[in-house]
């Protein structure tokens, strides 16, 4: 199984992506490396990507996934996927990979973006990060988690939900 961490800025997605893969005892990719010089630079100066700056991203997070399957042993990686559209070349790099949506309260998203330093994705952004947002559709494969609680408990909510999946 290869399972895509995704939600908008600021929702643990990289934490809870790596506390997921090690209960899971699958290797773990943080998105957030895979995306070219000029994205980084671009969300570092406050401009919200477009879907021409995201397509070598997925394309790049969609063959670390492909690659993951080819060697038997799936994996996880944090991708903000957001739209629909994203997801599906996603899976179609990685057919059978799953989503675990990670939501919350955009106050305090907002607050925990606010408090992390050194990341290049400005607080700035998170309005459009939630009007970009199409949650997971019925048809989708994955699971949702509220991440009130904390990484930790997200993780093990989440990793008991991605486990009854078929």
């Amino acid at each position: 199984m290869s399972i895509v961490v995704m939600g908008v800025a600021g929702t643990g997605k990289s934490t809870v992506g790596a506390l997921v893969a090690r209960a899971l005892d699958m290797p773990y990719a943080d998105g957030d490396d895979l995306h070219p010089a000029a994205n980084i630079a671009k969300m570092t100066a406050g401009i919200p990507l477009d879907d021409a700056d995201r397509a070598p991203w997925l394309d790049a997070v969609g063959a670390w996934l492909h690659q993951q399957a080819a060697h038997g042993r799936g994996g996880v990686v944090s991708c903000s996927a957001l739209k629909r559209a994203y997801r599906d070349r996603l899976r179609a790099a990685a057919p059978g990979t799953v989503f675990l949506h990670l939501t919350g309260d955009r106050d305090l998203i907002a607050a925990r973006m606010a408090a992390r330093t050194g990341h290049f994705m400005k607080p700035g952004l998170l309005d459009s990060q939630f009007a970009t947002l199409e949650p997971l559709g019925a048809d989708e494969a994955g699971v949702t988690v509220d991440v009130a609680p904390g990484p930790r408990t997200v993780a093990e909510r989440a990793v008991a939900a991605l486990t009854r999946l078929p």
